[in-house]
């Protein structure tokens, strides 16, 4: 454009000049004008007479030539103008004039027109330098429009398919069996630290009415927990649980209500003598050991896959905690807030963080912190956060967050970590450029770009007057070949891939507390402690669920209720053991039942198969015959055996009608001593009604179930008379 603008200063400068020349000079120029007429015509004619009619057509050409030379050039002759019109026009002073106007007009609109041509053009460059570069606003980062390709080196890392991901190869030859995977999370070192506090707070409140609580105990105690939150009785009550006819069998089964109440009070994790000393310096004092053997093992059973999302989890709590957390957006509003960081795409808790409010005293920050007076905000707690809990990740992974969590140094403190990061970004971020805020002017669907040599901004108005920002690292122009690849533009909304990308691993967190919410063992406490151990249950069943899903793809094919299945077999697997070794029944007719088939399934263990019989030889028919006659003979010896048997225990049973049986709360006696009395008041026995007994005053109201077999009365145990079948026909 500095061309252009010379060549316009240059022809106004020719034309003042021309006018002068025009003004001093008119007689001169037109004397020369006729001399050299008058010498051209003699030279014509001259030539004319010896060259003949060839020399006319050079003489032509030599004019045109000179002609041409001199409209060609940029300073006009004002000379050679004039003579050229003279040849053609008499009145020479008077058309010179006009012309010399009607030329300069045309020069004059040209120069005009450059000008305004100049002036567009410097204002498209301004334009153009204003795009090109972005100022944050904190004045430290410079962003970008165009892409940088063929200029400075870009530090990302492109993702590559892992060479593991899924349950690790300790975890998948671990997963025997369902109660096998979920006692990789909930180890023996676990359930010993539990076991310990429990039962030392167990001597100390109940002294030697304490039992003691084993493994055994401890793991059906945890089968109910889970049975609870299969059966959706999160909100129930638990003596609902134990009722005769609306509650479930399997519970009076395993143990009695008021056991459970016992283990659900007295459950510890920590000795609570020593906690006030600890608790100075560490908050969760309570839970420490617990908390920190389970959070070491998740990392070291499964490898998360090429997404990890890193959000916060919020688990419902309303009692008394330092560092409860109020959060208005989430269902619960109230609760211990974790932050998590979980596989995109199947939401197994990797690593885990518990929110402990801001550090005070001599505290630090996130997990644990002392409790002093004075507390101060925690400064990039987000990056703080995202750091902890990606802490021995192996690169190439891309890790999703939130807003909360997004900032221009986490992506770059990633970087060296072989990381990458993709997240929204709050607008009130400095490092953010102001030109990508602004949506005024902007249709919808329109995206905007910056880019830094790893780092690239995205501005998309998903309606008229919003926009989303986000940055990321991993979508950086550098590892593009084209700026079509930034916007899928065979979507009607026309939205970035770091857009669609988002979308579709930010979601880890949230579903993991959406699953898990679905089949919760969380009963209601006041202690936040059995809260966090709760959650420990949850999120350890649904991480043994991915581990046995990926290490066994062939269970269950089709299904689509897996994980209830699951957890109902798992909380089965934890209370067979309990129930096999009970020693009494339980009073209701289904759970007495449960009990003596799986006690007789472990008697028929025991016992062992049956000895199998020898083949017989091909040639040995009259030795199968013999063997099989024999066979039959046993068996009906056996039935006529069981018949007599019969017989004699009805007699004992018409001689005993004026006898009592009767049966003391949960030791009451084998079901089957009772079967067959065929009488109206062992029926009501055994259908379990309880009513006040008959003889005693109204005024004590003892219920019982108890029924005498001659008068069919209800009596307590203080009016029962028991005799054993031997003394029964003498008395």
């Amino acid at each position: 454009m500095a061309a252009a603008r010379f060549t316009a200063a240059q022809v106004l400068e020719q034309i003042f000049l021309s006018q002068s020349n025009d003004d001093s000079e008119p007689e001169e120029e037109s004397e020369e004008d006729v001399s050299s007429e008058e010498e051209k015509e003699k030279g014509e004619a001259e030539e004319a007479d010896t060259a003949g009619p060839e020399t006319d057509e050079g003489q032509k050409d030599s004019e045109g030539c000179d002609l041409r030379l001199d409209t060609s050039d940029e300073e006009v002759d004002d000379e050679e103008y004039n003579d050229d019109d003279d040849e053609e026009v008499d009145d020479e002073e008077y058309n010179d004039d006009d012309d010399d106007d009607e030329d300069d007009d045309e020069i004059i609109e040209n120069v005009q027109r450059l000008e305004q041509i100049e002036l567009e053009d410097e204002e498209e460059e301004k334009e153009e330098e204003e795009d090109k570069t972005f100022i944050s606003k904190d004045g430290k980062i410079k962003w970008s429009s165009a892409a940088f390709r063929n200029g400075e080196e870009a530090r990302n890392v492109p993702l590559s398919p892992l060479s593991a991901q899924g349950p690790t190869e300790y975890a998948a030859a671990q997963a025997v069996d369902l109660e096998s995977t979920f006692r990789m999370f909930v180890t023996p070192a676990v359930e010993r630290i539990v076991l310990e506090n429990t039962n030392l707070e167990g001597s100390r409140k109940l002294g030697s009415a304490w039992k003691g609580m084993d493994e055994v105990d401890l793991r059906a105690y945890l089968g109910l927990l889970i049975l609870s939150g299969v059966y959706r009785s999160r909100g129930e009550a638990v003596a609902s649980l134990w009722d005769a006819e609306s509650g479930r069998a399997i519970f009076r089964a395993t143990m009695s209500l008021k056991l459970f109440h016992a283990y659900s009070k007295l459950l510890r994790f920590d000795d609570r003598q020593t906690r006030p000393a600890r608790r100075a310096t560490d908050k969760l004092a309570a839970v420490r050991e617990v908390w920190d053997a389970w959070v070491e093992r998740l990392p070291s059973l499964y490898d998360p896959g090429p997404n990890v999302t890193v959000d916060e989890q919020l688990v419902p709590f309303r009692g008394r905690c330092s560092f409860r957390q109020y959060m208005p957006s989430k269902p619960a509003k109230y609760g211990l807030k974790f932050w998590v960081a979980c596989d995109a795409k199947s939401s197994y808790a990797w690593k885990m963080q518990l929110y402990t409010g801001k550090p005070g005293g001599g505290g630090g920050g996130g997990e644990g912190g002392g409790g002093g007076e004075k507390r101060a905000s925690e400064k990039k707690q987000g990056q703080r956060v995202v750091l902890d809990v990606t802490e021995g990740l192996a690169g190439p992974r891309n890790v999703t967050c939130d807003n909360f969590f997004t900032s221009y140094e986490l992506g770059q403190r990633l970087l060296r970590r072989e990381l990458t990061m993709l997240g929204t970004v709050r607008k009130n971020k400095p490092e953010l450029p102001p030109a990508l805020l602004s949506v005024k002017g902007r249709s919808a669907f329109s995206s905007a770009f910056a880019f830094t040599p790893s780092t690239v901004l995205v501005s998309y108005v998903p309606k008229k007057n919003k926009n989303v920002i986000l940055m990321s690292t991993l979508h950086s122009a550098a590892t593009a070949a084209d700026d079509v690849l930034l916007v899928d533009a065979g979507r009607r909304d026309k939205k970035p891939f770091a857009v669609l990308d988002y979308n579709a691993t930010k979601g880890g967190v949230d579903n993991l507390d959406k699953v898990i919410g679905t089949y919760s063992c969380r009963r209601k406490t006041a202690r936040w402690p059995v809260a966090v151990f709760h959650n420990v249950l949850d999120v350890s069943c649904y991480n043994a669920f991915v581990v046995w899903r990926e290490a066994h793809p062939d269970w269950m094919p089709g299904n689509r209720s897996k994980r209830r299945v699951f957890l109902e077999q798992l909380g089965k697997a934890l209370v067979t053991p309990l129930i096999r070794r009970r020693r009494h029944p339980p009073r209701g007719e289904a759970s007495a039942s449960l009990v003596r088939t799986l006690q007789k399934g472990v008697r028929d263990t025991r016992a062992g198969p049956p000895p199998a019989p020898c083949p017989a030889l091909p040639d040995s028919g009259q030795q199968q015959e013999q063997q099989e006659q024999q066979e039959q003979q046993q068996q009906q010896q056996q039935q006529q055996q069981q018949q007599q048997q019969q017989q004699q225990q009805q007699q004992q049973q018409a001689l005993t009608a004026d006898l009592v049986w009767g049966e003391d709360g949960d030791d009451e006696g084998d079901g089957g001593e009772h079967d067959g009395l065929g009488s109206a008041a062992s029926d009501r026995a055994q259908k379990g009604k309880r009513k006040r007994c008959q003889i005693c005053p109204r005024a004590r109201d003892r219920k019982t179930n108890n029924v005498c077999h001659r008068c069919e009365r209800y009596i307590c145990h203080r009016h029962l008379l028991f005799c054993c079948s031997d003394c029964a026909p003498r008395s």
